[in-house]
């Protein structure tokens, strides 16, 4: 399975570019937006690293640690959805588009 560390690679990329885009800018929404999004990849890059631990070794011991790493993923997936959700509709509220 090719897939799985072509995602886990993106993701942590993708956490790295918006940790860094936080601190580039000064706009407290936007930055609670990019950590919101950050959330969302860091969240993406457990929960595919738990499966393909448990793909590539299939043991009992890589199991329990896949089912905590996917727990923890799916934890900050929902998290960073709900918050990146939440943040973009209030940009929207402050910036109505005319």
């Amino acid at each position: 399975m090719v897939i799985f560390p072509i995602i886990i690679v993106l993701s942590a990329v993708m956490y790295i570019y918006y940790k860094v885009a936080i601190l580039r800018t000064k706009d407290g929404l936007t930055q609670s937006y990019f950590n919101a999004k950050s959330r969302i990849c860091l969240g993406l890059f457990l929960f595919t690293f738990g499966i393909n631990q448990y793909v590539f070794y299939q043991t009992k011991i890589s199991l329990f640690i896949g089912i905590l790493f996917i727990l923890l993923g799916g934890m900050q997936l929902v998290r960073g959805t709900r918050e990146t959700k939440h943040y973009r509709n209030e940009w929207k509220r402050l910036n109505p588009a005319d």
